[in-house]
């Protein structure tokens, strides 16, 4: 079919498509090749995890949040338990505080590598794509010999962590970083030197700077069209305020925002190099002390079972801004309960724009950009089904839903 005959067709990516890593249909409006209109239609794993939280207690929850998202499940524990402890009025150790922002900085070195190889193997660069993967094993290792697993670690709780940094594993760490500063490089110059890779993601799925604040992008996508929008940097956390934190943008590397693919490429791989290097001045500054603000499990489950308040944390999780609120009520010994808003729910409302007079054969590429996790953005769904009547709910009237719900769970 022709471009530009002027009949529309409808062509559906997903919900199981091979260049996407998790499930949800795109519904694409297309004239010849040319993409231009789309409707996202995610749904297909919802799993309720925060209705799930309701039966359980604050340290049941962790293993719950940690399993939201299997690429990002420290941040999820990371923003679940700061939550909790802003809920009950908990100080974290400061050697707590610099082993967490070690974690968190070794799985935003993870989800970036594996983001960058299924990006190359997205549009059929599957040598950088192995390379990638190659790349990969080095921080999963890592991890797994800090924490004992390669996927859902288990190492953060309400008040600290659970693992301690060893000489050994120091030593393990800083290995680690010398591999990738001598082996990354070499993916870095294959990924974006590459002709055919800067023809397939340049002027790709572009988001405006302007598009980018308009929707609320977070994390690279916003800083992949020019932003500097960090919470590392902006809002700092755990050892974030002891470091020299800068938003990477891709002005500063090429002088000018396309706020395409690439430029949320080139955001990713760079990020990696800042991550090594946060992470070897927390190993650098590692202070001595505890590490958890009560050891004792049974008296601190006692302890937050007695808590009552509200706590929100927000984070820079690899895909953007990670936000958690728990409400705790001393009169119950579970949660009460606990409302999640992952980056993907503010990246995905782009895609309609990204998708924008692109071809059809970079659908694909333009949903992964913005590197999404549907089952972070999938937890809860709730059906009001009424015999024989069909219900439109307008703009205005879910916003009043949405404000009316927020002031009851709030207590307000």
């Amino acid at each position: 079919m022709a471009i530009g005959t002027g009949k529309t067709y409808k062509v559906p990516i997903g919900p199981v498509h091979v260049g996407l890593k998790e499930p949800i249909t795109a519904w694409l409006d297309v004239d010849g090749e040319r993409i231009i209109n789309a409707t996202i239609r995610p749904g297909a794993i919802h799993r309720g995890i925060e209705f799930m939280a309701r039966e359980r207690n604050p340290i049941q929850v962790i293993y719950l949040a940690e399993r939201i998202c299997g690429i990002c499940s420290f941040a999820h524990i990371e923003c679940f338990v700061r939550a909790v402890e802003d809920a009950a009025r908990i100080e974290v150790p400061r050697r707590a505080q610099y082993i967490r922002t070690i974690v968190l900085e070794l799985e935003r070195v993870h989800s970036h590598i594996l983001w960058a190889g299924v990006a190359c193997y997205t549009f059929g660069y599957d040598s950088a794509f192995h390379l990638g993967m190659i790349l990969r094993e080095k921080v999963m290792d890592v991890l797994e010999a800090l924490t004992g697993n390669r996927v859902n670690y288990g190492t953060g709780t309400i008040g600290g962590v659970r693992r301690d940094i060893t000489p050994k594993v120091e030593k393990v760490i800083r290995d680690m970083i010398n591999f990738y500063k001598n082996e990354f490089e070499l993916f870095y110059n294959v990924a974006t030197d590459d002709p055919v890779t800067l023809a397939r993601m340049r002027n790709v799925g572009v988001l405006s700077p302007e598009d980018a604040v308009k929707y609320c992008a977070v994390g690279p996508t916003a800083r992949g069209s020019g932003h500097r929008i960090d919470l590392r940097w902006s809002q700092p956390y755990e050892a974030y305020g002891d470091l020299d934190i800068t938003p990477v943008v891709p002005q500063d590397h090429t002088g000018k925002v396309y706020g395409d693919v690439y430029d949320r490429f080139l955001v990713r791989v760079l990020e990696v190099y800042q991550s090594l290097e946060i992470i070897e001045k927390c190993l650098d500054g590692l202070p001595k002390g505890d590490l958890m603000w009560e050891p004792n499990l049974p008296k601190l489950l006692n302890y937050l079972k007695k808590a009552e308040g509200t706590g929100i944390s927000s984070i820079e999780a690899p895909r953007g801004d990670d936000t958690h609120v728990v409400r705790l009520t001393g009169a119950e010994d579970n949660v009460t309960w606990w409302k999640v808003r992952a980056p993907t729910y503010a990246n995905a409302v782009s895609w309609p724009l990204m998708f924008k007079d692109n071809e059809l054969a970079d659908a694909p590429l333009v949903i992964n950009s913005v590197d999404p996790c549907i089952s972070c953005m999938e937890r809860m769904l709730v059906t009001e089904r009424k015999t024989g009547s069909k219900q439109v709910v307008t703009k205005k009237e879910l916003l009043n839903r949405c404000r009316e719900k927020t002031r009851r769970v709030m207590g307000a």
